[in-house]
């Protein structure tokens, strides 16, 4: 059997993680709430007040959870673009070509993570300038702490925080959640690529099976697709409701990297959870909850101008329709919509520019030249389906549609999606642990101080 050495800078803390098996990262995973330095644990004769400090985590240990959030490699087109009998069918669906280290619906990479520790509040962009394929090899503290340095903006210089009653923190969380010492990642998503992205892949199905949008807050009404249904590009047999498609499935992004997270929180013998967060007006900034709570992360919200909807529909239309829309962070995270875009018709146009543009993904075969043999990345290029004109010129109609009945894109849904719930990594109080149960926590817990900071507990 092969030894592999490890690399210099390589501390025993970060490979005892790398190297920590992953049916025991599934099978002792388990929400460890109580972090060193809590104040107070009320709970009858079960009550606990932690002697310790708190204990932020360290540089590395937090690269380590940015790192699995992060990019991982290429992507692969292995998919079909032609159907039996010769006709074009979607291969270029894709919206990034870098691979993350969680699955994306079209590779989207609409999840984007807000990290909160005693420092401050950061968001953590996806650098340009870091090899895709970093995070596969053997890696130092050093290359892990540079990558994650390079993802890091900060926001605020503090940690974000709201007086701890409802809505802010709901019930026992107020008690054991981002609390100092502690790190917390949000995730924040941003519909507005993937929505016009999944309209375009809806309607490239073959001729007969393209459906025809309505929307069912507004009368069940066509959305803006009379005349291509009475063309015959869409089937007024196969209507497909607005509200239905909700997210275009986009937030499980979400879901799978927040798991990323707990499987590393294990791996690394931290204590953690995912839990309530902050309800996204109050994180993001909208106006109402400004002037009662704070600022948040300071989201521009757009008030929608049609004041029938916002006032005479109210009743009819349900939520967040005729409510302010959270479209972005000026210069940190944009949507792709008003204002950043000029209209609707504009945005579609940013879409197609970025897929197939003269720097477009799919105009250049050097972007899949790390993942294709030679030299079939250029026979990708070369030969992969764009979509069809008819497929863009009618999903600017759906958007403008959206705009034009809404005055916000999206309608059904916020631009800017918060799932509601973050992550929590922290330092275990281990005493508590000892002194209330049987098996509290595993053997990378125990080991973490001496791995991680050379000491015991």
């Amino acid at each position: 059997m092969t030894t592999v050495d490890k690399p210099a800078a390589q501390s025993e803390g970060l490979r005892a993680a790398l190297e920590y098996p992953f049916f025991s990262t599934m099978f002792n995973r388990r929400s460890r709430r109580i972090s060193k330095g809590v104040r107070s644990v009320p709970a009858g004769s079960l009550s606990y007040a932690s002697t310790q400090e708190p204990q932020p985590l360290t540089p590395v240990e937090e690269a380590l959870l940015i790192a699995a959030t992060g990019i991982t490699g290429i992507t692969m087109p292995d998919m079909p673009f032609t159907s039996e009998d010769g006709k074009d069918l979607v291969g270029s669906p894709m919206l990034a070509i870098n691979g993350r280290a969680a699955s994306s619906p079209d590779n989207a990479q609409a999840t984007h993570f807000f990290l909160i520790n005693d420092s401050g509040t950061y968001f953590l962009k996806r650098p340009d300038d870091v090899d895709p394929n970093l995070l596969r090899g053997p890696i130092t503290d050093e290359q892990l702490v540079a990558y994650a340095e390079k993802c890091k903006h900060k926001i605020l210089d503090r940690r974000l925080e709201f007086p701890r009653v409802y809505p802010c923190y709901i019930g026992r969380n107020k008690y054991v959640s981002n609390l100092p010492g502690s790190t917390m990642l949000v995730p924040v998503v941003d519909l507005t690529w993937q929505y016009i992205n999944g309209l375009m892949f809806l309607l490239s199905q073959p001729d007969g099976y393209r459906p025809a949008f309505i929307d069912d807050w507004n009368f069940y009404r066509s959305a803006g697709v009379k005349k291509w249904v009475r063309n015959g590009f869409l089937n007024k047999d196969l209507p497909i409701p607005l509200g239905f498609m909700n997210t275009f499935r986009i937030h499980i992004e979400a879901d799978l990297l927040l798991q990323n997270l707990l499987m590393t929180i294990q791996a690394m013998g931290l204590g953690g959870w995912v839990h309530a967060a902050f309800v996204g007006p109050l994180l993001l900034g909208d106006e109402e909850y400004k002037k009662k709570y704070g600022a948040g992360l300071g989201f521009r919200f757009e008030e929608p101008k049609k004041w029938l909807r916002r006032y005479l529909l109210r009743p009819i239309t349900p939520l967040p329709a005729w409510r302010p829309n959270p479209v972005g962070l000026d210069g940190v995270l944009e949507g792709l919509c008003p204002p950043y875009q000029k209209d609707m018709s504009a945005a579609v146009d940013t879409l197609v520019a970025h897929k197939y543009g003269s720097d477009g993904l799919y105009k250049d075969a050097k972007n899949f030249e790390g993942i294709f043999k030679p030299p079939l990345a250029k026979a990708f290029i070369d030969e992969v389906p764009h979509y069809h004109q008819e497929v863009i010129d009618c999903v600017k109609d759906v958007c403008n549609y959206i705009w034009n009945t809404y005055g916000r894109f999206p309608a059904h849904v916020d631009a800017m999606f918060v799932p509601g719930v973050w992550i929590q990594a922290h330092h275990l109080d281990l005493r508590y642990y000892d002194q209330l149960y049987e098996g509290g926590y595993s053997a990378t817990q125990a080991n973490h101080q001496r791995l991680w900071h050379g000491r015991t507990e």
